[in-house]
């Protein structure tokens, strides 16, 4: 089938070297011009906790010219109506549109698209990109945290579907999620208590998730979004076999006292993740943040559920976008009294 990677950055680079790597076609496609060279004239160079050099197929928006029976979506959320609607026409009539981005952005697609051209899956490991056709990949090189959750958000082509399972199993294990919704919810608490504070302070996830003084934090936030889904009756599923509400939830000082502990063991696989919306303030452009923290505030809104923790995340990555702070561990302290 004819796939495409569009928005082929950190993760996309490193995902579209594992599936040309496995045999399979594909196209990466970014707007970095330079990137696109260097990926056609040197191959993706795979760095960090694997070691690879891969021949693809690269091209930017502009160079397309053919209709694909699979387009794996890793941009940011913030154009997803617009690059929807370019897209479209780069899509075979019964073509799927796999988001893989942080969130629960299938709604949104799902309205240009239609709901039986849309499917999602979420990914449970990180990379940095550092362009020029290199991406570094911050996650233990295991299937079992090379992890993917994918799901249906319509009647999908089948067949076409479970192609796309068939090309993430190049790279890590594949669970198909019967309640997707709660699978994205999953992977979502983990990016708000993790991805902006990572702004925030500039540490990784394993720093703020062993830190005495942000782990708390963090533990806090997870423990927010886990009232506002049960407020809004979602089901959140495991999260590479772990039960995020089991582990992290608590009700005394005693289960809060083994989900502190818990918590950078749970995380020791992606210690050396940064959040990617660091790369987004580096460059001066505006974050994804109302797309991850903003989502778990708008449930709250919806289902009366205060959520200070996330309002506060919110607020500071503001801050930052707009220069008015700087990313920086000191920034730890402004959840002192939230």
């Amino acid at each position: 089938m004819k796939v495409a990677i569009y928005g082929a950055g950190a993760m996309g680079t490193v995902l579209g070297a594992y599936i040309a790597k496995a045999g399979y076609q594909v196209d990466l496609i970014n707007r970095n011009i330079d990137h696109i060279k260097a990926l056609n004239q040197h191959g993706a160079k795979i760095t960090g906790r694997t070691s690879f050099i891969q021949p693809v197929t690269a091209l930017t928006p502009e160079q397309m010219i053919i209709q694909y029976d699979i387009i794996l979506l890793m941009t940011k959320q913030k154009h997803n109506q617009a690059i929807t609607a370019f897209l479209k026409d780069y899509l075979t009539v019964d073509g799927i549109l796999c988001t893989m981005q942080n969130g629960i952005p299938e709604p949104t697609i799902a309205s240009i698209l239609g709901d039986d051209r849309v499917a999602g899956a979420t990914m449970s490991w990180g990379a940095t990109f550092h362009g020029d056709g290199v991406s570094e990949l911050t996650s233990a090189p295991s299937r079992d945290t090379l992890t993917f959750s994918i799901g249906k958000y319509g009647n999908v082509n089948q067949t076409k579907f479970n192609y796309i399972v068939d090309l993430l199993k190049t790279m890590g294990d594949v669970k198909v999620e019967a309640n997707f919704i709660g699978a994205r919810y999953a992977k979502l608490i983990i990016n708000a208590a993790f991805s902006g504070l990572s702004v925030i302070t500039n540490a990784t996830f394993g720093e703020l998730a062993k830190n005495k003084t942000s782990r708390p934090i963090v533990l806090d936030i997870i423990n927010e979004c886990i009232v506002v889904a049960k407020a809004a009756n979602i089901k959140i599923e495991k999260l590479q076999g772990h039960n995020i509400e089991t582990l992290m939830s608590y009700n005394n000082w005693f289960k809060k006292q083994f989900s502190l502990f818990v918590l950078p063991l749970a995380m020791r696989k992606h210690k050396d993740i940064k959040s990617g919306m660091l790369r987004d303030i580096k460059l001066n452009r505006q974050t994804e943040i109302s797309n991850i923290n903003g989502i778990i505030s708008d449930y709250g809104k919806q289902y009366d559920v205060s959520t200070p923790l996330n309002d506060m995340v919110i607020q500071l990555v503001k801050a930052i976008e707009n220069k008015k702070i700087v990313s920086k561990w000191n920034n730890i302290l402004k959840f002192k009294n939230t």
